[in-house]
């Protein structure tokens, strides 16, 4: 997550919100109530109906999907325009959750926000894709310590991971396939890790 992040308060005005976006290229800002609390974001998206309504146009009440958007155009303070409740994660949510929860919810940026409410960073999509540029001998040493190690830590014979790509590649002959399944889970789950192809095999019987 980016630790450093600029904030509105919700009395922040129409122009605030716009300059503050523009000195700091940013699309969206968590909102602030008067604890310090993420109360919502406000985005572009919500900044839109201004300009949309702004000459007339279609009567909105003939549309009530519109609706929302139309007294959008109207508000001019950040509590206001905000999409509210904000969708924020805990600062030890997974890279995993916080990437379905952007899916699922429809938003390009997470507030981070500690056990207390208060803001304590931001993750971004941007943020989620750094993970995949880990080296690939890092990924394999993960794999094998918290994976192979942990799965197959006593199989007679070695079980070998290779990392291409952030593509794992895991070969050997293991005592129990019946954790091969687990050990492909596992290994998806690995920060950076971009797909797995698990070889594995039975040990050979006499």
């Amino acid at each position: 997550m980016t630790r450093t992040v600029v904030a509105l308060r919700t009395g922040a005005t129409f122009k605030d919100i716009v300059k503050t976006m523009g000195e700091w290229r940013v699309s969206a800002l968590p909102v602030l109530d008067g604890d310090g609390h993420v109360a919502g974001v406000v985005s572009e998206a919500d900044l839109l109906p201004k300009e949309v309504y702004r000459e007339g146009g279609e009567n909105p009440r003939e549309h009530p999907r519109q609706l929302p958007d139309a007294r959008k155009a109207d508000a001019v303070t950040a509590g206001e325009l905000m999409t509210a409740p904000a969708v924020t994660v805990p600062p030890g949510a997974s890279l995993a959750h916080a990437a379905r929860l952007m899916a699922r919810r429809g938003v390009k940026r997470l507030p981070v926000v500690g056990h207390d409410g208060a803001l304590v960073g931001i993750v971004s999509r941007s943020d989620l894709l750094k993970v995949f540029l880990r080296d690939d001998e890092d990924i394999a040493a993960e794999v094998r310590r918290q994976v192979v190690g942990h799965l197959f830590g006593t199989s007679p014979a070695p079980v070998a991971v290779e990392v291409c790509d952030g593509v794992v590649t895991i070969t050997g002959r293991v005592e129990d396939t019946v954790l091969v399944p687990l050990a492909t889970l596992l290994a998806r789950s690995v920060p950076g890790v971009v797909d797995v192809h698990c070889a594995l095999t039975g040990r050979r019987r006499p």
